[in-house]
């Protein structure tokens, strides 16, 4: 029997695969727990749709992460930080006091978009990778000074 699955199904496949099982397994198990629906031309055109929709969607969200990252590109965020003897930095600057400096600039990035690959504590400018996106990857300047 061929069914489309709703969700991820271990060892089956994954949602909104279209699956052949045997019949039992189908009705006692995927359909009668909600995990799949039975595979019909109805059925099979809802999913054409809602793939589509959801394409559509995705890629609308990319081209915004892409003007966001091309904005962001051209910023520089700068914190005042307190030093010790020989300029050396108090702390470091973390992801989240990015985020939020972002936040204030009025960009909603998380804090667990910013990849940080060393810390910021030392004076002068640093890159910062965003990653908006899986496939939307940009750098930031964060500048330290005193």
């Amino acid at each position: 029997m061929k069914v489309i699955l709703l969700q991820d199904v271990k060892k089956q496949g994954k949602k909104d695969d279209i699956i052949t099982v045997s019949d039992g397994y189908a009705n006692n198990f995927l359909i009668k727990n909600g995990l799949a629906i039975p595979y019909t031309k109805g059925s099979k055109d809802v999913l054409d749709k809602q793939l589509e929709k959801r394409s559509n969607e995705e890629a609308a969200y990319i081209a915004e992460c892409e003007k966001i990252a091309q904005e962001l590109s051209t910023k520089e965020l700068v914190f005042t930080v307190k030093t010790g003897a020989q300029d050396k930095v108090f702390g470091n600057i973390s992801s989240k006091q990015i985020s939020e400096e972002l936040h204030r600039l009025g960009y909603k990035i998380d804090k667990k978009t910013i990849i940080l690959n060393n810390a910021i504590d030392s004076l002068g400018t640093h890159k910062v990778k965003l990653q908006l996106h899986k496939k939307v990857v940009c750098e930031l300047k964060v500048t330290l000074r005193k």
